[in-house]
């Protein structure tokens, strides 16, 4: 039996969500095996911190998040940064 690349699509059910779902699933080869991620699951979500997704729609492949998918999501700094809980003068 040939080997498969796991691609996880970790999913809020959103519309963008599914744009990636019906991205991932155009493009995907033979070798690929898709698997869609309810992220409303707690297990799921679970996994999607130990692989430390932050942001959804986010991809996985071969247990490594894709770099469109690493390092995404709301972080304290960047929200102060641009300004948020700053009073207006």
């Amino acid at each position: 039996m040939a080997a498969k690349r796991k691609i996880e699509i970790f999913s809020a059910g959103c519309p963008v969500c599914e744009d990636t779902i019906a991205l991932v699933n155009r493009i995907a080869c033979p070798s690929c095996e898709v698997e869609i991620l309810d992220l409303h699951r707690p297990e799921v979500a679970a996994r999607a911190k130990r692989y430390g997704l932050r942001s959804v729609p986010a991809v996985v492949i071969d247990g490594k998040p894709a770099d469109c998918c690493a390092a995404r999501g709301v972080e304290e700094r960047s929200l102060r940064a641009a300004g948020v809980g700053v009073p207006l003068p």
